[in-house]
């Protein structure tokens, strides 16, 4: 039987019991995200056209400093996260810095459905994360491997951002590899035999009884989105056809001139992304719409290089 800070299971499946497992009831909210876009907004009209496009759910982050201003990334603004929440009828997130639990009080004293522990934003502590079993709110965290993922899982986060290019460059190549890494590493995973699972588990720095967990699953014990470059409805659905849950849209989504048919048409896409037809309609038409994200001289990468030329 798993312990209290475990996902129960039973057919391969996982179980809420909220009495026994006060965990599995965030891992039951995150779940509710499912099929969904988490879109990032900075202000209250970002969030409402957000939600009038289809989100499932609005992450909160300060508008971005002047290019002359440089410095740390931080929290948003108490404030903005409150006004946006009053604005809006469906879930709203907020990022804290890896390992500043404080941050984590102060959100969730002012009330966010969920709190994204963000490595895009300083780290507050180099050596730990926060131990997210001593808050209420359901947590979100980063990974770019099953190791990385599974050891979140066991501090408590109740939901795995799989974590591609941050610049807001549109390049989706970076999402698509730690997808591809993280479910590659279970299918190699569900291939062993008990034996094995011991010594993949220490490879991988991964509690040995998450690791059963994901074994049983096939899956990630807890839901699992794409984050990073994802910026047309194609993107979209291919994370989605390739094991993910849902995704993340940066604020990059509105930089361009029609932000609400974009944001629109990448919802349509996750909700439909193994349907051909309903994703050619959905990506129609959208030149005007994604004008912000072409490639310019300066944005330019050669394949198989990580630098921009």
């Amino acid at each position: 039987m798993a312990d209290d800070h475990a996902v129960t299971l039973y057919s391969g499946a996982a179980i809420a019991d909220t009495k026994k497992n006060p965990f599995s009831l965030k891992v039951g909210m995150a779940q509710m995200l499912r099929g969904g876009a988490v879109v990032e907004a900075t202000s209250v009209d970002h969030a409402k056209t957000a939600e009038s496009a289809g989100a499932c759910c609005v992450i909160v982050s300060d508008p971005p400093p002047p290019s002359t201003r440089r410095g740390i990334s931080r929290m948003a603004d108490p404030s903005l996260i409150k006004e946006i929440k009053q604005a809006l009828s469906i879930p709203v997130m907020a990022k804290a810095r890896v390992g500043h639990f404080v941050e984590a009080q102060i959100l969730e004293q002012i009330g966010v459905d969920y709190i994204d522990e963000s490595e895009e934003l300083g780290i507050a502590d180099e050596n730990h994360f926060i131990n997210k079993h001593n808050f209420g709110v359901a947590f979100v965290c980063g990974c770019r491997d099953l190791g990385e993922a599974l050891r979140r899982v066991r501090e408590g986060s109740a939901m795995i951002r799989t974590q591609g290019e941050i610049k807001g460059l549109g390049n989706v190549a970076e999402t698509v590899g730690s997808v591809r890494n993280i479910m590659g590493e279970i299918r190699v995973l569900n291939n062993m035999d008990e034996d094995e699972v011991f010594a993949f588990a220490k490879r991988i720095g991964a509690p040995y009884d998450i690791v059963v967990q994901a074994k049983q699953m096939g899956r990630l014990p807890v839901v699992q989105f794409a984050a990073g470059g994802i910026a047309t409805p194609a993107d979209a659905a291919l994370v989605m056809q390739l094991g993910c849950d849902g995704v993340f849209l940066g604020q990059e989504v509105f930089d361009c001139d029609d932000p609400y048919k974009r944001i629109r048409a990448i919802v349509q896409a996750v909700r439909n992304y193994n349907d051909p037809m309903e994703l050619a309609q959905a990506s129609s038409g959208l030149d005007h719409a994604m004008a912000g994200l072409n490639l310019d001289d300066n944005r330019f990468q050669m394949f198989g290089s990580g630098d921009a030329y």
